[in-house]
């Protein structure tokens, strides 16, 4: 008796020049686990601030002419930015992990104060070491209290930022702390080589090493997993948990590092320095440069550019004397416009 032959799968047919893909393009990780990398929504979720951050500079750049488009403006920009800049590299892998870390601006004041205050009368070296490290610290604590003990990350990280307010009050005592005669704490931030800041090479080096890592390295994939499908992630043998306390830790030791590039800059510090206004306006360059407040999406490169989105917002209405107050009302507007595109483009993409 002639025995069944078993069917051949038919050849899926190749998508053809210009036709978005019948399947998800997926990025392999191991024991079998994949993320989904969808068409062109998510391209253009993706890349989409490349498009208003090159109008936006272009109008700028007509309007105003060499008031904008000076090479000094330009680079005044930058440095000011750079803490912004670290701190959301950080925060942007906290989020495509999954999480959301709200306690960045506690932790930049509590690290300035106890980094100027140990360079008042000591090493600036070792000063900015330990400012580095209490961050790491705290984003460390942030990260057990929202993964192992299973608290909601949003929630945790804005009850750890009035403990880290109240301990920041407790070490100036209310008090400003001035550091003026610490001039080797102040070449850390103002020194400038080919006229560029340290604090503008800081920011660019940390941001790339951030970029790297996310990019290029098998941690960055856990990530990316983490984010987009924890329990798949862990059934694939990623130890979820510890990344994102990984990612924690790295946004605490970069909102330290914001911090004492800010208070080297001035050589004073205060524990009302940060806060909320630092954090959203944080969060608001990452969301703005297109990384997912659901996690598994973004990209270092796309919130470089919407720090720098919000920054120039900021520098155009300066130079154009128009009401500041105008200026929160459009960064509102940018922020729900940003949110939103995002869960349409994930709900189409669905």
């Amino acid at each position: 008796m002639t025995q069944p032959q078993a069917a051949t799968p038919t050849p899926e047919k190749p998508d053809q020049p210009g036709e978005p893909g019948r399947a998800a393009r997926r990025l392999a990780l191991p024991g079998g686990f994949s993320l989904p990398q969808s068409g062109f929504l998510a391209q253009a979720r993706q890349g989409g601030i490349v498009y208003p951050f090159i109008v936006l500079f272009l109008v700028l750049t007509i309007w105003k002419g060499s008031l904008f488009a000076d090479r000094t403006n330009l680079l005044e920009i930058l440095d000011q930015q750079a803490s912004y800049l670290i701190i959301a590299a950080a925060g942007t892998m906290v989020m495509i992990a999954g999480g959301i870390d709200l306690s960045v601006g506690a932790t930049y004041a509590l690290c300035q104060v106890i980094a100027t205050k140990m360079a008042e009368g000591g090493n600036p070296v070792l000063a900015i070491l330990v400012g580095v490290l209490v961050g790491v610290g705290v984003g460390a604590v942030n990260g057990v209290i929202a993964t192992f003990f299973r608290i909601n990350s949003l929630i945790a990280t804005l009850a750890m930022s009035f403990v880290i307010t109240g301990v920041a009050s407790l070490v100036t005592n209310g008090n400003l702390i001035i550091a003026y005669s610490a001039l080797g704490f102040a070449n850390f931030a103002r020194t400038e080589f080919l006229d560029v800041t340290t604090a503008a090479w800081t920011m660019i080096g940390v941001v790339l090493i951030f970029g790297i890592v996310l990019s290029r390295t098998i941690t960055g994939r856990y990530m990316y997993a983490a984010g987009s499908n924890a329990e798949a992630a862990r059934l694939a043998g990623v130890r979820v948990q510890w990344i994102k306390l990984v990612t924690f830790a790295i946004s605490g030791g970069a909102a330290g590092l914001g911090g004492i590039i800010d208070a080297s800059r001035v050589l004073s510090a205060s524990s009302q320095n940060g806060g909320t206004a630092l954090t959203f306006t944080v969060l608001a360059g990452i969301v703005v440069g297109g990384t997912s407040i659901l996690g598994g999406s973004g990209a270092i490169w796309r919130i470089f550019m919407g720090v720098l989105f919000i920054a120039i917002i900021g520098n155009g209405f300066t130079l154009l004397a128009w009401n500041p107050l105008y200026e929160q009302i459009t960064l509102g507007v940018i922020l729900l416009l940003a949110v939103g595109g995002d869960a349409w483009s994930r709900l189409r993409t669905a």
